[in-house]
């Protein structure tokens, strides 16, 4: 490992509130698209010319804290949620710090008989996408553990002076007919909101187009309402910095809320469709004109059913490091917020937790790219790599070296990471959304 990529990873390390937000949807979006050939480039082996004395020197002296500090971290920690039945990875003792490889290898796809059993008491939430099966197939499997399921389907454009949606042909109808058989789980596709902002929200038809569109897809399709994406895209047009184009922004998501909440489903006439809307994390300690904080979670908190909060994606290729820290977890929480835990507000939040890693390289180039499941097994398999725990993020990490002698770091959720943020999400009284199912592996369900 070069002194530069060391360094890099190091700084890294110290979490700056800085994370990469940049075109979140289009880049979550990415990460699990079916053009993805990272297994192809995978290697066979680690690099045996570098000195591994040396590169486990680096990287104890950045990613380990001393020995006595992760001894009292992991009896702090071990068994994070105390107040609940154990699941059963926590009865397995698998949910720790000090794991292996060959474990994971071994114990990935070992699985509770029981998997009607919850474990968390909140909401959960998870996104399927359509180019990534496996997702359709774990939301049957674990039917019981969602409240929430949000198949990645719809678009929402302009076309000419009027607005046109997209995906309908992505919709599994037999799919929702097992779901509904099996359980009571609420079907809310996403729909990401591409129409030209300053089109949409200063022209009354368009709005009312909008709404009318996406109510009626509702009731055609059957759904249980939608969740809906479009922050993002607002600020990379910027007009929320603009007070009156925000207020028409606000004002939309409101009237979308109350067009929903008028309509019963019809399958049980006492329920409304819902809304649930999609913001993302603030993109540092102090609030950007942007970015989406608290009194914007205010003003949306009657018309607004569930915020799905985006906590993933702190770093990228140009700044490899962890996917989402801990503490910058917390630190958002707070700055929406407040110190009030439990509110209203706080039990409307789907706190994001993410089931897929990323590989950076770390020499060679900067560079990076998705991991799903499937991909990390590959990279446990093929370079027995030591699993190190990065006690600042609270997340495991672990480095390999291709065959052009490349080193790269890989940050992918362990049981322990994502039981530590199911506690801290329980905490607050959050619900959770998991980005996204297909990309996990099987025993991470356990834990819900």
């Amino acid at each position: 490992m070069s002194f530069s990529a060391t360094n890099q990873l190091r700084n890294t390390c110290q979490f700056p509130l800085q994370p990469v937000t940049t075109q979140m949807a289009k880049k979550r979006d990415r990460r699990v698209a079916p053009s993805s050939n990272r297994g192809k480039d995978r290697v066979e082996s680690s690099d045996q010319s570098s000195d591994p004395k040396l590169t486990i020197t680096l990287v104890l002296s950045f990613c380990v804290a001393a020995a006595a500090a992760v001894l009292a971290y992991r009896i702090k920690y071990a068994h994070p949620i105390t107040n609940r039945a154990q699941s059963y990875v926590h009865q397995r003792g698998l949910v720790k710090i000090d794991v292996n490889y060959q474990e994971i290898l071994t114990e990935n796809a070992k699985v509770s008989e029981n998997t009607s059993g919850r474990h968390y008491k909140y909401p959960v939430l998870a996104y399927i996408t359509p180019w990534n099966s496996k997702g359709y197939d774990m939301a049957k499997r674990f039917n019981s553990k969602f409240t929430h399921l949000s198949p990645v389907w719809y678009d929402l454009k302009s076309q000419g002076t009027g607005l046109i949606l997209e995906g309908r042909h992505n919709a599994d109808m037999g799919w929702i007919s097992e779901l509904r058989m099996a359980g009571d789980v609420w079907v809310l596709p996403r729909v990401v909101l591409e129409a030209f902002p300053a089109e949409l929200l200063t022209k009354k038809k368009q709005r009312s187009k909008a709404i009318t569109l996406l109510v009626n897809e509702c009731k055609e399709m059957g759904y249980d309402g939608i969740v809906l994406e479009s922050w993002s895209r607002w600020a990379a047009y910027r007009i929320l910095h603009d007070p009156s184009m925000r207020n028409l922004a606000l004002q939309f998501i409101k009237e979308l809320g109350d067009a929903l909440h008028a309509v019963s489903l019809e399958r049980n006439d006492k329920q409304r469709l819902q809304l649930v809307y999609v913001i993302g994390p603030p993109h540092s300690e102090k609030l950007q004109e942007h970015d989406f904080g608290p009194k914007d979670l205010r003003s949306l908190g009657d018309a607004v059913d569930g915020f799905s909060l985006m906590m993933y994606d702190f770093s990228g290729p140009q700044n490899p490091g962890p996917n989402a820290p801990l503490k910058w977890i917390h630190s958002t929480l707070q700055l929406l917020l407040g110190t009030d835990k439990n509110s209203a507000l706080a039990h409307k939040i789907f706190l994001g937790i993410n089931f897929y890693g990323n590989d950076f390289a770390l020499s060679g180039g900067p560079g990076g790219g998705a991991v799903t499941g499937r991909d990390y097994l590959s990279l446990l398999e093929k370079h027995g790599p030591v699993m190190r725990w990065e006690k600042k993020s609270a997340e495991h990490l672990f480095f390999y070296s291709d065959d052009e002698y490349n080193n790269h770091a890989v940050f992918y959720p362990s049981l322990m990471s994502i039981s530590m943020r199911l506690e801290e999400a329980h905490k607050w009284g959050c619900g959770v959304s998991i980005w996204e199912i297909g990309q996990g592996l099987d025993y991470f369900f356990d834990l819900l």
